[in-house]
């Protein structure tokens, strides 16, 4: 009878074993093919539709390759001659009309800014991958380059931007990288919020801000919130392990995710990058 109820029991708890084993396999499978949709919430727009901007703009769309272009809005300054430019890498939420209230932070101090949509974000066009998103930042800093010198761009991205800016900003020569919100990786991100999965052999985005961080030869400037919840303020800030002396990482106690912008101690660091020769 021992033996009977001993051998129930080992049933049972092997049935529950494969049930496990299959709801663990199916939630494998689902983030390696869903991740695009779990990492990217674009909002397309019609090429025809304009945008209403505030500000004064330029609205340029370039063939990136045979298959897809590239849509990039420039916010124009008021002065007949810019100070510089900036290249703002936007995050992963709809399109440049969702951070386009951004730009003045720049244009008020003499700034142009030049902000490009991702594939498959706004009026870009084209497959979406970490490559395409790299080659399209190369394109825009090219055409950037083509008008000011190098000492004159600043590189800048924002949440999702901060890989495709740290990689622009290792490739290319630039006035300093300005990364608002980042991670140390889109791996070790994705690790954090599901860690019982080989996010590492499942991503097909890496974006090691940490790798390119490292080979940045101008100034990096971190901005990061304590109250992030969206990319938690521990993860970014295992970037100090990258980090060059004159390199900086700017704590913002309290701050969140997306309200950075309302805090005077941003501006005041921002504002003296932009105002400095």
């Amino acid at each position: 009878m021992a033996n009977r109820l001993q051998v129930h029991k080992k049933k049972k708890w092997l049935r529950w074993l494969n049930i496990a084993l299959v709801v663990y396999l199916l939630g494998g499978i689902t983030l390696y093919f869903l991740q695009d949709y779990i990492l990217f919430h674009p909002e397309v727009i019609q090429r025809n539709k304009p945008y209403n901007f505030s500000e004064k703009t330029r609205e340029i769309n370039v063939a990136a390759d045979e298959e897809s272009n590239i849509n990039i809005v420039q916010f124009l300054t008021k002065d007949s001659v810019p100070r510089g430019v900036v290249l703002y890498f936007h995050g992963n939420r709809k399109n440049i009309g969702w951070y386009a209230a951004y730009a003045s932070n720049f244009t008020a101090n003499g700034y142009e800014v030049w902000m490009i949509d991702y594939a498959g974000f706004g009026k870009s066009t084209g497959r979406l991958t970490e490559q395409k998103m790299y080659d399209d930042a190369a394109q825009l800093y090219i055409m950037s380059h083509t008008i000011f010198p190098a000492d004159r761009i600043i590189i800048y991205g924002k949440s999702l931007g901060t890989g495709v800016a740290s990689w622009l900003a290792a490739k290319r020569s630039c006035k300093e990288l300005i990364l608002e919100t980042p991670y140390y990786s889109m791996t070790s991100l994705l690790q954090y919020y599901v860690p019982i999965y080989p996010v590492s052999t499942l991503l097909k985005y890496k974006l090691p801000v940490h790798t390119y961080i490292a080979l940045v030869n101008a100034p990096v400037t971190i901005f990061h919130g304590t109250a992030d919840k969206v990319i938690p303020y521990s993860n970014a800030h295992r970037l100090t392990t990258a980090m060059h002396p004159k390199d900086r990482f700017i704590t913002i106690e309290n701050a969140g995710h997306n309200n950075l912008n309302d805090y005077p101690q941003f501006h005041a660091v921002l504002d003296s990058i932009l105002q400095s020769r």
